[in-house]
C-alpha cells in the first residue's frame, strides 16, 4: 500500500523505503488501491493474494538491489 499510494500520487519512489508496521490509510483505501492496480476486473481473493505476494517479493528485492539504491539512483533515476 505504501508504494502504490505514493505511485498513484506520482511521488518520487527513488528514495522511499518500506517501513514495516507503519500504518497508512484504511482497510477500505488499501483494498480499493489493490483492486485498481491488480490488473484484473473483479479479481478473486486468491488473485489479490497472489498479486500482493508477488508485488511484495519484487519490491523487497528492488530495495535490496545495488542498482536501485539511493547512492546509484542519480545514475539510474526511475529505474
Amino acid at each position: 500500500y505504501q508504494y502504490l499510494s505514493r505511485y498513484k500520487r506520482k511521488e518520487n519512489l527513488d528514495h522511499f523505503l518500506f517501513i514495516p508496521g507503519r500504518t497508512e490509510g484504511t482497510e477500505k483505501e488499501c483494498l480499493k488501491l489493490l483492486l485498481e492496480f491488480c490488473g484484473r476486473h473483479n479479481p478473486s481473493w486468491t488473485e489479490l493474494s497472489n498479486f500482493t505476494h508477488f508485488l511484495n517479493f519484487q519490491l523487497s528485492k528492488c530495495e535490496k538491489s545495488v542498482f536501485c539504491s539511493p547512492a546509484v539512483g542519480k545514475d539510474f533515476q526511475g529505474f
